[in-house]
């Protein structure tokens, strides 16, 4: 398989139904692609009903249709993005994707899940395919499912019927290992909220040294399956704080600060740009409705348009010498 290192950004991730197909998005996708970003995750989700619910449904009053998807890939490719086609099931009750799961003793239950989520899958991986997307998620910070070696193998062999293009998979920060079947994916992927800051207002120098130790474990974990590590999720908000807590979305009253995003992006950019099993990233996120440029300022939310984390990348996506 060719080298690929992804300049990327997720795109979108909040957008219901038809929010693809506004004149907004399309300026929205135009300014991404003036940072430098060479590719996308086209990043949506729909629902099952509960954390334990067996079945996962097709909301179209807020999934994304398959026009919508086709829109948005085919204004990607006219810009010269490529495209990760990356779909997410959420619990409505509002409880994590990560705890969707069942006791051992349940194993009708788990079966009729799976079942469930290949039919899922499949659907996008056919349209993946049919767009000529670059890769493809299989599942987004599926932790209690990721035990389940016999149901993923099977998730994976059928969307490989589907799709013939590279696929990834999404864990979570500090869950990686708990990954045992990452050897029948091309890409190794994960969530990399990894808290790098000791305090609000951290240095970037503090931020890399903090980051040593991840990019020391994820070095094992390239070793053990010979697989490129991609950080499909990654990012912090402009936000007092936030780099102590990259994932974090419920602390809307922090205070703005643009400098702990501008240095917690410098900082990961410095450590792993030019490590050799790294493969990229993809920022989260950037968003299909953005504000108007003078709102950046006031702006505590993870986009960077209009932010000093912007210079950030853009400095590194065009005048760095990665890329494919």
């Amino acid at each position: 398989m060719q080298e690929v290192f992804i300049k990327g950004m997720t795109y979108g991730w909040e957008s219901k139904r038809g929010d693809y197909r506004t004149v907004e998005a399309v300026d929205s996708l135009k300014k991404l692609k003036e940072t430098g970003s060479e590719w996308i995750a086209l990043s949506f989700f729909t629902y099952q009903e509960t954390y334990c619910s067996t079945e996962i449904t097709f909301d179209y009053n807020h999934t994304m249709t398959d026009r919508d998807i086709i829109f948005a890939v085919e204004q990607a490719k006219e810009l010269g993005l490529k495209v990760c086609l990356k779909p997410v099931v959420n619990s409505r009750d509002q409880i994590w994707r990560a705890r969707i799961g069942f006791p051992e003793e349940a194993e009708d239950k788990w079966q009729a899940w799976f079942q469930s989520y290949r039919h899922f899958l499949n659907h996008y991986a056919e349209l993946a395919e049919e767009l000529a997307c670059e890769m493809f998620t299989i599942g987004c910070e599926m932790v209690a499912t990721e035990h389940r070696v016999s149901d993923w193998t099977k998730v994976i062999e059928e969307v490989r019927q589907h799709y013939s293009g590279p696929i990834i998979y999404n864990a979570n920060h500090g869950k990686e290992e708990g990954v045992e079947w990452f050897n029948l994916v091309d890409f190794i992927g994960t969530s990399a909220y990894y808290p790098v800051a000791d305090k609000p207002g951290e240095s970037v120098e503090v931020m890399k040294k903090n980051w040593l130790p991840v990019k020391e474990k994820l070095a094992k974990l390239h070793e053990k399956f010979n697989k490129p590590i991609v950080f499909v999720e990654i990012g912090c908000r402009s936000a007092q704080g936030c780099a102590t807590m990259p994932w974090d979305f419920e602390h809307v009253d922090l205070p703005v600060d643009q400098d702990e995003q501008a240095n917690f992006y410098q900082s990961v950019l410095e450590v792993f740009w030019d490590v050799p099993w790294f493969a990229g990233f993809f920022w989260w996120d950037w968003s299909t409705k953005l504000y108007p440029l003078e709102e950046a300022a006031t702006n505590n939310w993870f986009d960077i348009y209009g932010k000093k984390a912007e210079q950030v990348v853009r400095e590194f996506y065009l005048n760095g010498k990665r890329g494919r």
